[in-house]
Parts: C-alpha cells; structure tokens; sequence
C-alpha cells in the first residue's frame, strides 16, 4: 500500500511538471495583448542635404502586461522621395532600431515627413518625425577624406587604452556628414558594425582646433557611453584623452 502511495505521489509530481507550462502557455494566450509605446529620436532634424544618412532611432516600451509583453515589435517606415531602411526591422523594449532616410534631389527646399510605424499582436503605434532637406554644399567630399583622417589619429589609441571596444585598424565604418552648414565646427558621424561614433572638429588655428568623438553602442543606446578629446586635428604631436560626455555636448547623440 505504502509502495502504492509513494508511486501514486511520484506520478502525480511528474503529470504536475509536464502539465504546469501548458497551463501557463494556455493561460497566457487567454490575456489580451500588451499595449505599447514607441518613441522616435529625434523629432526633427533641421540641417540636412541630399545623399546624408539621417539617422532616426526607435525604442518600444511595454504599457502594461499581457501575453506580448516583453516581444518584438515589427518595425517599418516610409518617407516621399527619400531612400528608406530599417534596422534592424523588430525590437524588443530592450532594444534600439534605426531608421536610416536618404534624401533625394526632389526633397529639397522642404520638410520632408518620416512616418514610422510599429506592430505587435495585433495593436499599432505610429509616429512622425521630419526632415528640413536643402541643397549639398559642394564641399562634401573633402569633408568626408579630413574627418576620416581625423578619426584615423583617434584609432590606434582606443585599440590601445580601450581594447574592449574591439575597435582596430580593421574596423570598417560608413560615414555621413551632418549639420553641413554650420562652418566654425564641423559635425560628422561613423558607423561600424557595433558602434556609432560622432565627431566634431573645431575649425581654426592650434592649439585651438580641437577635436572631439563620442561613442554609443548600436542597437542597443540611445545616447553615447563614451568621449574622448585630441587636443590639436593638425599638430603632429598631439594628445587623446577622456572627456565628460557634457563637456563634450555629447549627452544625446548628435544629428
């Protein structure tokens, strides 16, 4: 009897862990769909010229509980005469999404509207940012070649002093200037595959033309960890060294 009751206890312990995540999963499914937020950084960006990369970024928070909570959210956006990419195109309210819009020539003169849309089970949020899109300086191109060597001067010291960046020599970046028409300091951003990195030099004579960089994890941060300062982008006998990201106004990422 005693052997009985024993096997008795052991079948009923086992039907009870087998069936416990059924129940569960059933039980979830019955809960209505949690609600989302979504929010869209920045809202607008005021300078920009054809062929930039603008660089939007999305996040997602849950607004409740329920049987989504803590799933992706599909991520999508459509802007008039721009390219437009996503990624990547789901988040999780741990994650950070950027919509990247390129301009074309018949966007100029005028603000262009970036709808963003997100999806999950069912329930949508949409958000609008926009664009003031004017004609390119002329100057692009030799502003891309000096802030790549700019950034070059930066790179051996943070594979140096900062070897858990795992940012090298080899490290591949896509580069985009911004804010094109401010003249006495120059802003350019970088992306690698982990990092976004924004510079900016100040335009003038040692040992005045400082530059500075921060640094934000893609994907994962909307506003930058890191920032570091070269005291002279001409001098050849120049030092790098750690920033506040305040004293660098790099409390947000630049756009």
């Amino acid at each position: 009897m005693k052997q009985t009751k024993k096997w008795l206890i052991i079948i009923g312990v086992a039907v009870l862990i087998i069936l416990t995540p059924v129940v569960y999963t059933f039980y979830r499914s019955q809960r209505p769909a949690t609600p989302f937020s979504m929010e869209v950084v920045p809202t607008h960006m005021q300078d920009t010229i054809t062929g930039q990369r603008c660089v939007f970024l999305v996040v997602v928070a849950d607004d409740g509980q329920g049987r989504s909570e803590g799933k992706a959210v599909d991520i999508s956006a459509t802007a008039p005469s721009s390219a437009v990419t996503v990624n990547p195109q789901a988040i999780t309210p741990r994650q950070v999404a950027e919509v990247t819009v390129i301009p074309n020539e018949a966007s100029i003169g005028g603000n262009l509207t970036v709808t963003v849309h997100g999806e999950r089970d069912g329930l949508t949020q949409t958000a609008t940012v926009t664009v003031t899109v004017q004609k390119a300086t002329g100057t692009e191109s030799e502003l891309d070649t000096l802030a790549t060597e700019i950034r070059d001067k930066f790179i051996p010291w943070l594979a140096a002093n900062h070897p858990e960046f795992g940012i090298t020599s080899e490290t591949e970046w896509i580069g985009t200037l911004i804010r094109p028409h401010i003249l006495v300091v120059m802003y350019y951003l970088f992306f690698s595959e982990e990092w976004e990195m924004g510079m900016t030099w100040h335009v003038t004579i040692p040992p005045h033309n400082w530059a500075r960089i921060y640094l934000s994890r893609r994907f994962t941060e909307v506003s930058p960890s890191y920032a570091f300062e070269l005291s002279s982008w001409t001098a050849e006998d120049y030092e790098i060294y750690p920033v506040d990201l305040k004293d660098a106004f790099a409390e947000e990422v630049w756009r």
